[in-house]
């Protein structure tokens, strides 16, 4: 191979012994793809690419999914003002670009679940009508310290990563509704919780020991799931019981028995906040 990335004829034919050459057919040299082009095309032709960004330019939604994508295609760059709707997941995508992510002055739905992100550029809370972040599945350890500006977020999935705190950023994100942080590394749940305005909060199978009661402060949390976690009964502050909005508490596979929940002090009014709430959705 010549050292532009070209093979000779003779290389050529030893690569690929049944092509034109062995039909008799004038052959030239043949310039090796560029690797990025293997990257975006181990698994699709880059014409399918194109389509993939033509097709995104007219719907606003690019959906990419199982392709085995190293990178974030950065033809995409094209549709900074156009989309509202991108979906990566099931890649192995590794970081996001810092000067193209927080572009897309449009988006609404980001989602890269299954993916192979340790960290979030703080480019990515410049998307100030993203409403919906999937990020489930990824090896994220911590979020940028501006994850508060993503004030337009409702819907936020982390699960299946690596967290090991409750990120204090999540406090600022006034909109939010849903939170899922299950199947992280988290171990307690600090003060800062009471200012979480979430309305659902998943926190299912982590090594969480320890909540702090302010929990029963956040103003509009009806539900709240800490299934297989590290929970003795005596660590379940009661207030979630007797004086919190909550209506659905999910507390299966922790260190007690579920029959001695009934025997706490509130559990009363706890089941009055349930019994309401289904027979308002029966």
């Amino acid at each position: 191979m010549t050292s532009q990335g070209v093979y000779s004829q003779a290389e050529a034919r030893r690569a690929h012994p049944r092509r034109a050459w062995d039909l008799g057919l004038p052959l030239r040299s043949v310039a090796l793809p560029s690797l990025r082009d293997l990257n975006l095309g181990n698994r699709m032709g880059n014409s399918a690419l194109r389509a993939h960004v033509e097709t995104a330019q007219k719907t606003g939604v690019f959906q990419l999914k199982d392709r085995g994508l190293t990178e974030f295609p950065l033809e995409l760059q094209k549709l900074t003002s156009n989309l509202r709707t991108i979906d990566l997941s099931n890649n192995k995508i590794e970081s996001l670009p810092p000067m193209l992510i927080g572009k897309f002055t449009l988006l609404k739905s980001l989602s890269l679940n299954n993916n192979k992100l340790t960290f979030l550029p703080d480019e990515l809370c410049n998307l100030k009508k993203l409403e919906m972040l999937s990020l489930n599945n990824n090896h994220l350890t911590e979020l940028p310290s501006t994850f508060g500006q993503l004030s337009a977020l409702k819907t936020l999935s982390l699960s299946g990563n690596q967290l090991r705190t409750l990120p204090p950023q999540l406090c600022s994100l006034r909109h939010l509704d849903v939170m899922d942080l299950s199947k992280n590394q988290i171990r307690s749940i600090p003060d800062t919780v009471g200012e979480l305005q979430v309305i659902e909060l998943n926190l299912n199978q982590n090594q969480i020991s320890q909540i702090s009661v302010k929990i029963s402060c956040c103003p509009r949390l009806k539900i709240l799931r800490l299934e297989e976690n590290c929970l003795e009964l005596s660590m379940l502050p009661q207030s979630i019981l007797s004086d919190s909005q909550i209506c659905l508490l999910a507390v299966e596979g922790n260190l007690f028995e579920i029959k001695k929940l009934r025997e706490l002090e509130g559990y009363d009014k706890y089941m009055e906040r349930f019994t309401a709430t289904k027979k308002k959705f029966a």
